[in-house]
C-alpha cells in the first residue's frame, strides 16, 4: 500500500518539477526518490512524469494522483494538528472563502479578531464570487465558505445563514430617477450586467427560470467585482445585487438602487463545509467567530439581511 512518506515524495517531485529540487527540499537522494517513483508507477502500472531534459512533467495520470495526495497529506497535518490542540491551543492552518459582500462586511473584523485570539491559527481568508468558492471547497483549498445559494450536492454540509433583498443598482439615469419599485418584466427592458454564466450566476437568484430570462437579457457578463462597478458607474448598464455591494457608490450618490417586486428576488446565504471532513480544534473555533461576525453585522445594520440563523 501506498505510505505518506511516499505520496510526499510524490507530491515534492510534481510541486518542484524536478528530482533534483526535491531533493535538495526534502534532503533525500535522488535516486533515492527516483526509486519510489518507480515503485509508485509500477503499483499504478502507468508513468506518473514524462522524463524531460530540464524536468519531470506529470502525465494525465500524475495530475490526478496530486490533486488526491493534496488533500490527504492536508487531512494527516490536520489531524496531527488537531490532536496537539487537544491540550486547549488552538493552532494550524484555517482557510475560510467568503464572498465580496461577505469580506466588505465583515472582512477585516474577523481577521483582527483571529490573529488577536488565536495567534497560532494560520488563517487564510479567499475573496470570490460567492459560488466561484465550491471549486476551491471541493478541492480541499478553504475549510469553510459562505456561498450565495449552492446547488444541493450531498458532498456539502451547508447551514442557511441570513436572507438579503435584491435591487435594481444602477445611475438614475439607467434605472430611473425615483425610489418607487421596479417590476421584473420592466427590469428586463434595461441594459444589464450579470455575472458570468454557472455556478457564480447562481448568487443572484436561485429561480433557474427567472435566471434564463436575466440571462437571455444581459449585455454584459463578466466574474470581475471592480470591472462590474465600474462599468456601472460609468453608466454602461445596471446589476441586480444588494445595497451592500455597492455601499460605497450608493452613500456618494454615484448610483441608485430600487426594490424590485413581481416577484421581489432575494438570495441566501449558507456557510458550507466539506461532508468527508471531519471538524478540528481549529476551523471549530473559526466557525464560531465567523459566524458571530456575521450575525453582529445584520444585528447592528451593517449588513442589510434577515437572520435566517437565531444562534
Amino acid at each position: 500500500m501506498l505510505d505518506t512518506r511516499q505520496l510526499q515524495y510524490f507530491a515534492a517531485i510534481y510541486e518542484h518539477g524536478s528530482l533534483a529540487q526535491a531533493s535538495a527540499t526534502l534532503r533525500i537522494a535522488s535516486s533515492a526518490l527516483s526509486h519510489h517513483l518507480s515503485q509508485m508507477e509500477a503499483r499504478f502500472s502507468t508513468p506518473l512524469f514524462r522524463r524531460k531534459p530540464r524536468g519531470m512533467e506529470p502525465t494525465a495520470a500524475g495530475h490526478r494522483l496530486y490533486g488526491h495526495a493534496r488533500s490527504i497529506l492536508r487531512a494527516m497535518n490536520a489531524a496531527e494538528t488537531d490532536l496537539k490542540d487537544a491540550k486547549n491551543i488552538i493552532s494550524g492552518p484555517v482557510s475560510v472563502g467568503m464572498s465580496f459582500s461577505g469580506v466588505k462586511a465583515i472582512g477585516v473584523d474577523f481577521i483582527t479578531q483571529v490573529v488577536r485570539e488565536f495567534p497560532k491559527v494560520q488563517l487564510a481568508l479567499t475573496e470570490s464570487l460567492s459560488g466561484a468558492a465550491l471549486p476551491y471547497l471541493l478541492a480541499s483549498e478553504v475549510d469553510m465558505a459562505l456561498i450565495y445559494n449552492p446547488p444541493t450536492d450531498p458532498t456539502f454540509e451547508t447551514q442557511p445563514i441570513l436572507e438579503e433583498r435584491l435591487f435594481c443598482v444602477g445611475r438614475r439615469d439607467i434605472i430611473g430617477d425615483t425610489d418607487d419599485p421596479i417590476t421584473f418584466a420592466d427590469l428586463l427592458e434595461l441594459p444589464m450586467i450579470l455575472l458570468r454564466q454557472g455556478v457564480s450566476a447562481r448568487a443572484i437568484v436561485d429561480d433557474v427560470t427567472l435566471l434564463k430570462k436575466i440571462e437571455a437579457k444581459a449585455i454584459l457578463q463578466m466574474n470581475s467585482v471592480q470591472a462590474i462597478a465600474g462599468s456601472i458607474e460609468a453608466g454602461l448598464g445596471c446589476v441586480i445585487g444588494t445595497r451592500l455591494f455597492m455601499h460605497d457608490q450608493l452613500q456618494s450618490g454615484a448610483v441608485h438602487a430600487r426594490a424590485i417586486t413581481a416577484p421581489e428576488l432575494s438570495r441566501t446565504l449558507y456557510l458550507c463545509r466539506l461532508a468527508s471532513r471531519p471538524p478540528t480544534f481549529a476551523t471549530e473555533a473559526i466557525q464560531k467567530v465567523l459566524l458571530d461576525h456575521v450575525r453582529r453585522a445584520v444585528r447592528s445594520g451593517i449588513w442589510d439581511a434577515y437572520l435566517l440563523d437565531r444562534s
